[in-house]
């Protein structure tokens, strides 16, 4: 079907042209900053990338287009939504992604996706395990991971920690213990999934924020916590940090 071409339609195809060249300068923006790591694995950053720059190249030639296009007879579509509302619909998230601060997933968030669920074990599905790798030098996805593996909280009765992850206060847990945690990924922000291991204190977890980094250095110990034996870490030390410019581990 065709229609003839009125203002409102140029005004519709040059909202779906910025609205593309929003979102191509977002996604470079999130490069730029350092802060792409937040959404998405470094797997995907050059694909990532590489359509952030296409869609602002395909709006720049897409925009001389329209601007050289004399007023014609034009096609018209017929969707759900209309042209034009979607793309004002996209226009406004791409400039809602400019306007508010990127946050990555904390506490609340890792309640809400198990991470008080013992059964929450990582995605990566490792095939061996390496006894001879040194525990300080461990990370807590590292620790998680080797926990997967062999689950025996004896087996590492003892073993140094130093570890670095964010609190959580889990409820099924004791007011001289937290969760020391972080958000693991395999692909975006979207399936990332949360990893802790309980940190027994010498006072009220209150000392220490919800949220707030800490490294901790400490010793493995294997104690009955909600009915279940497991791991714990006995702090000998909680240092606090600064949040990682990117805080979630791969």
């Amino acid at each position: 079907m065709t229609v003839k071409s009125f203002p409102w339609i140029k005004i519709t195809d040059w909202l779906t042209v910025v609205a593309m060249a929003a979102w191509g300068s977002l996604l470079i923006k999130f490069w730029i900053s350092g802060r792409l790591g937040i959404l998405i694995h470094p797997n995907y950053f050059a694909l990532t990338i590489g359509g952030g720059f296409f869609m602002v190249i395909v709006a720049i030639f897409q925009g001389l287009k329209l601007w050289r296009q004399p007023q014609g007879v034009r096609m018209q579509h017929f969707s759900f939504l209309s042209p034009q509302w979607l793309s004002i619909i996209l226009l406004v998230s791409a400039l809602v992604g400019f306007l508010v601060p990127l946050r990555p997933f904390a506490s609340q968030t890792a309640i809400q996706r198990g991470l008080q669920d013992t059964t929450v074990v990582t995605r990566a599905n490792p095939q061996a395990f390496r006894t001879e790798s040194n525990p300080e030098s461990r990370t807590l996805l590292d620790w998680v991971r080797t926990l997967d593996v062999y689950p025996e909280p004896d087996a590492y009765q003892g073993q140094k920690v130093n570890v670095e992850g964010f609190v959580v206060y889990p409820d099924n847990l004791p007011d001289t213990y937290l969760t020391l945690a972080r958000f693991a990924i395999t692909c975006c922000a979207a399936d990332a999934y949360p990893i802790g291991l309980p940190v027994k204190l010498k006072a009220d977890r209150k000392a220490y924020p919800i949220d707030q980094w800490f490294a901790v250095k400490g010793q493995m110990q294997t104690e009955t916590l909600d009915s279940k034996r497991q791991l714990v870490i006995v702090a000998d030390s909680l240092k606090p940090i600064p949040e990682p410019r990117n805080p979630y581990s791969y």
